[in-house]
C-alpha cells in the first residue's frame, strides 16, 4: 500500500479548509442532494463528498457508506487532491497502490474509485468529490464530464459557504465563521476537559490611520496585521476579524497565563515590524483576554463580551495616560 504524500502548501490548505468551518459539521441537503444524484446517474451505490484535514478523510456528504470518516494515510482521496483532474482507480485490487490496502481487502470493499480535487476559491484543493464501487469498471469520456460537471457544482456550493464565513479584505474567518469555528473547538476542550482563551484586539488609532493616509492605506494595515497574525500563531489557533479593525483569537489547550504570553509576543513582533517596514505609523492594538468557564460561558459570544469589556478598559487606560503626558 502506498499512503498520500502531503502537497507541498499543505499548511495553506489546512488553513483554507479550517476556515470553511464544514469539518464535524452535520450533513446538508445542498451537498447531499449531489452525491444521490451521482448514485443514480453512474448506477455506483457510494458517492461522497470528501474532506482531507491532517490526519482523516472526513465525508460532508456520504451515500451508501455507513461511516463519516477514514484515516488519511489508506484514503483514496488524499491521493486524489494532489492532481487537477479526476484520478481513477479502475481496478484497485491490480493497482500497485491500493491492493494491499484495507479499503480493499476489507470493508467497503473497493474495487473502483473516481476522485476529483474540489478546491476553494483561493485554488487550496480541500477535498475531492468521488465514486466507488465494489467491483472494478471504467467511466467513459462522456461520464468523466458529467462527473466534472458534477464536482464543479460542489465547487460552488464551498464558495457560496466562503462568501458567508470569510472576511473579504482578510481572507480570513468573518464574525459568522469564527462563532461557528470557535463553538467546536470549546466543544472539544469541554469533552476533553482542556483549558482555553479568548482574546479580543482592536488595532489602535486606526481612525487616525485612515484620516490621516487614506482608507486604502487602511485596508493595508487591516492585512498586514492580519499577517502578522497568520505567520505567528500556532496552525490550531482560530482568529478572525469581528468587525472594522477588531479580531478575535481562540487558543484552545491554553491558560490564561499563556495566552498573555502570547499577547506579549505578538506586540514585540508588531514593534519589530513596524521599525521594519516604516509606514509613517505604528501597528499597535489593545486586548482583552479570557480564560474559558464552562459554567459562565455558555455560548461563544458571552466569551467575546467578557473579552470586550476588559479590551475597551485597557483602551481608556492608554487614551488617560497619553492625555496624563501630554499634560506634562
Amino acid at each position: 500500500m502506498k499512503a498520500p504524500k502531503l502537497p507541498e502548501n499543505e499548511n495553506e490548505r489546512l488553513e483554507t479548509l479550517r476556515a470553511l468551518g464544514l469539518l464535524d459539521t452535520p450533513m446538508e441537503e445542498r451537498f447531499d442532494r449531489i452525491t444521490r444524484l451521482a448514485r443514480r446517474l453512474f448506477d455506483i451505490p457510494i458517492a461522497l463528498v470528501s474532506l482531507v484535514d491532517e490526519n482523516r478523510q472526513w465525508f460532508k456528504s456520504c451515500m451508501g457508506l455507513d461511516v463519516r470518516e477514514t484515516p488519511r494515510d489508506i484514503s483514496f482521496c488524499g491521493h486524489a487532491i494532489l492532481g487537477d483532474d479526476v484520478m481513477v482507480v479502475e481496478n484497485a485490487g491490480t493497482d500497485a497502490r491500493f491492493s494491499d490496502n484495507p479499503l480493499v481487502a476489507g470493508d467497503p470493499n473497493i474495487g473502483f474509485y473516481a476522485g476529483y480535487p474540489i478546491h476553494a476559491s483561493n485554488g487550496q484543493a480541500i477535498g475531492t468529490l468521488c465514486l466507488i464501487d465494489t467491483k472494478p469498471r471504467n467511466l467513459c469520456a462522456e461520464e468523466l464530464e458529467i462527473f466534472r460537471d458534477l464536482a464543479l457544482i460542489v465547487e460552488r456550493e464551498i464558495t457560496a459557504v466562503e462568501l458567508a464565513t470569510l472576511d473579504e479584505l482578510t481572507s480570513i474567518s468573518n464574525r459568522r465563521g469564527f462563532l461557528m469555528l470557535a463553538e467546536h473547538g470549546l466543544n472539544m476542550c469541554v469533552r476533553r476537559n482542556l483549558p482555553a482563551s479568548l482574546m479580543v484586539l482592536d488595532i489602535d488609532k486606526f481612525k487616525a490611520i485612515n484620516e490621516t493616509f487614506g482608507r486604502r492605506e487602511g485596508d493595508r494595515a487591516l492585512r498586514s496585521f492580519t499577517e502578522q497574525m497568520k505567520n505567528n500563531l500556532r496552525a490550531s489557533d482560530l482568529f478572525a476579524r469581528i468587525s472594522g479593525n477588531e479580531f478575535v483569537i481562540l487558543l484552545t489547550n491554553t491558560e490564561l497565563a499563556q495566552a498573555m504570553q502570547v499577547m506579549t509576543d505578538f506586540t514585540d513582533i508588531l514593534s519589530e515590524f513596524n521599525n521594519r517596514v516604516c509606514r509613517g505609523y505604528d501597528l499597535a492594538f489593545s486586548y482583552g483576554v479570557v480564560d474559558f468557564n464552562a459554567s459562565k460561558h455558555s455560548t461563544v459570544e458571552k466569551m467575546l463580551s467578557d473579552a470586550d469589556i476588559i479590551m475597551y478598559d485597557q483602551k481608556k487606560q492608554k487614551r488617560y495616560s497619553q492625555r496624563r503626558a501630554e499634560k506634562v
